[in-house]
């Protein structure tokens, strides 16, 4: 492993040159597998992507028949690496600090990326603002058990040196929580382990720590209000 921890906005920057445009390994598929059935439940006309990285749930967000999608990343090396497409914007911004009126989306998404956010209840916030009444947040995280077995999250760069990036460990409660101080409700909490008996990491992953959760996905909505 090559140098220091580095942060997300970093880590991404150098990353970006071989990160594909889709769930590249077992948790991704493992993650995607739930918040793709959450979405697809959906009808949006108005969708947000928060940490789009290279875009990988667009397409599944305009399958809600949203007439707009906006993939948003705070690295512009990831943003580069996004597949234009019809009534597809992007903007490069901080999630805690989101340039969009208020109740600007019906549904937003945010795949594994508040890994990177230290502000929870800012963050949380945020997408409140920026849902409608009645609109739906659809978001994962990397599960607690990270933290618990001190599990660390690497990717290889385009020379394949192995690079370890933070992790900014959120546990149950406090996501709970934040939801709550920021007027959403929460619908449903999903905590997926492997399945996949056929993948050979898969096989070794569960030969060493057994089968936890690997990831947790919420799906929360505003309350609605006077229309």
């Amino acid at each position: 492993m090559k140098g220091d921890t580095l942060t997300a906005q970093a880590a991404y920057e150098l990353w970006a040159d071989t990160y594909p445009p889709i769930a590249h390994n077992p948790l991704m598929r493992v993650e995607q597998d739930i918040v793709a059935r959450l979405i697809a439940q959906q009808r949006a006309t108005r969708a947000l992507d928060v940490g789009t990285g290279s875009g990988r749930y667009l397409p599944l967000l305009a399958s809600t028949g949203a007439r707009v999608v906006v993939g948003l990343d705070f690295s512009r090396a990831m943003l580069a690496r996004c597949a234009p497409g019809a009534n597809r914007g992007f903007v490069r911004a901080d999630a805690c600090r989101l340039p969009f009126r208020r109740a600007a989306f019906d549904l937003i998404n945010a795949s594994l990326m508040v890994g990177d956010v230290c502000d929870l209840g800012a963050w949380s916030r945020e997408m409140a603002r920026t849902l409608t009444y009645g609109g739906h947040l659809i978001y994962s995280d990397f599960h607690p058990s990270w933290a618990q077995h001190a599990w660390r999250r690497t990717f290889h760069d385009a020379d394949g040196q192995t690079h370890e990036m933070s992790l900014q460990p959120h546990a149950i409660d406090d996501h709970l929580a934040a939801l709550e101080a920021a007027g959403l409700q929460v619908l449903a909490i999903r905590e997926p382990r492997f399945e996949d008996n056929t993948d050979a990491s898969v096989k070794t992953f569960r030969r060493q720590w057994g089968n936890p959760p690997v990831v947790v996905v919420f799906h929360a909505v505003t309350p609605r209000g006077p229309q």
